[in-house]
């Protein structure tokens, strides 16, 4: 009898499959549709008018990051233990996406602060207004709630009918550079039609209601994703944020370089994550019942991760020309270079989201906020020592390395906390 025998009953695969399965569309999609998007925009618009759109994407992460506020973590463990309680899922429904509303309009207000400020953006302004949608439709998706239900087939429905909007729409609206603002319009309405789709949703069949919340719950919860979004933010500044950097000491052209080849990561990165997403409200229960079985879980994950991710890996450095050719329909040897010195990130970047769900799942969410600290100083050291030496190819490195570092604490960390618990018990 193997791990996942002894530590799962037949009706939980039946769950956990489902919800693999449904996640696997929702990634698959991820993955497919640089694949169907890029080549086209890359014809249309250009390199140039391609950076300007990530580097207004990346900016927008900020403000995904401040309105989420660590709530697709600890939220998604709240909902996990209390899916059996209406009043209690009432509540924390009611005071999550409060917050969020409220944090994605402080997020506005420094948006708008910043096109005023800063001439490189405020050319732009439209832009990055159009871009700010889809944090409006990330607060009105509420992903913690499904994940935390284990419902992961709506988020697979609800997800397919974004992409193949944002899809459609790019192909029959989009025919000249003038028409570059029509991405990050069309884009934005997909994730607000389908957050007022979830919502609807919720209310009709899982019998949610909003209720306005005392004062003492609202700072609860707030201060409950206070460490998550920490960590979220600094990871931030280590991943989406150097695309950002990148543009401010180079130009549109050498971002449109690398965001081809941090796309292609970012989409086989997330098929890593299917996992993590999959089994994190599982966890949180196993942790609960048994402790020996939550460990046995854990390392199997990180072994079929790390296995996974390595084959993809070595499939991405061998065929990275093609990658890059398949997209932009031509050789760019600097971005097949960055591909195959980004390749190397796969492995890890899963890994990172595995280790602050366990940290989380066993309460000690003092170590994500350490460990992405840690992280953060460090990769402002690589990046300021490698960026200067090697341009774009120095971030490429730093990124790697960031990674390593990254999953070496997190990892010496989850060993301390085991054996203090263990103490303890």
């Amino acid at each position: 009898m193997n791990i996942w025998s002894k530590v799962v009953n037949s009706s939980e695969k039946k769950v956990l499959l489902s919800n693999f399965l449904a996640l696997g569309i929702v990634q698959g999609l991820n993955f497919l549709l640089p694949l169907l998007v890029i080549p086209y925009l890359l014809y249309v618009l250009g390199v140039e008018i391609f950076g300007l759109l990530a580097m207004a994407t990346a900016f927008s992460t900020y403000f995904m990051i401040l309105s989420d506020y660590g709530f697709n973590v600890t939220a998604t463990r709240e909902i996990s233990v209390y899916r059996d309680s209406s009043e209690k899922l009432n509540e924390i429904f009611s005071a999550v996406l409060f917050i969020k509303i409220i944090l994605m309009l402080i997020g506005f207000s420094i948006l708008l602060l910043a096109l005023a400020l800063f001439d490189t953006l405020g050319s732009e302004s439209l832009i990055y207004i159009l871009t700010f949608g889809m944090v409006v439709g990330q607060v009105l998706f509420p992903i913690w709630f499904f994940q935390g239900m284990e419902k992961m087939g709506y988020i697979a429905i609800l997800n397919i009918v974004a992409k193949l909007f944002f899809l459609v729409a790019i192909l029959l609206f989009v025919k000249e550079k003038e028409d570059a603002y029509l991405v990050p319009l069309f884009n934005s309405l997909g994730f607000i039609l389908v957050g007022i789709v979830s919502l609807f949703y919720i209310y009709k069949h899982f019998n949610i209601r909003f209720v306005w919340q005392p004062y003492s719950v609202l700072k609860r919860y707030f201060l409950m994703g206070w460490h998550i979004f920490l960590s979220h933010m600094a990871v931030l500044f280590y991943t989406s944020s150097n695309i950002f950097i990148l543009g401010l000491f180079t130009n549109h052209l050498v971002v449109g370089y690398y965001a081809i080849a941090d796309k292609v990561i970012s989409a086989l990165v997330s098929l890593g994550d299917i996992l993590n997403q999959v089994f994190f409200p599982y966890l949180s229960k196993k942790w609960e019942e048994n402790r020996q079985e939550y460990y046995q879980l854990f390392y199997k994950i990180l072994k079929s991760i790390v296995l996974g991710m390595g084959v993809v890996t070595l499939i991405v450095v061998w065929i990275s020309s093609d990658i890059v050719h398949l997209l932009s329909n031509k050789e760019i040897e600097i971005t097949t270079e960055l591909l195959q010195i980004m390749s190397l990130s796969i492995i890890l970047f899963p890994l990172g989201g595995l280790f602050s769900q366990s940290f989380v799942t066993q309460k000690h969410t003092v170590y994500v906020s350490k460990s992405t600290f840690w992280t953060l100083l460090v990769n402002v050291l690589f990046v300021g020592l490698l960026v200067p030496l090697y341009g774009v190819y120095g971030l490429a490195i730093a990124v790697v390395l960031v990674q390593v570092f990254h999953f070496y604490l997190n990892y010496l960390y989850f060993i301390r906390l085991k054996r203090r618990l263990a103490c303890v018990e």
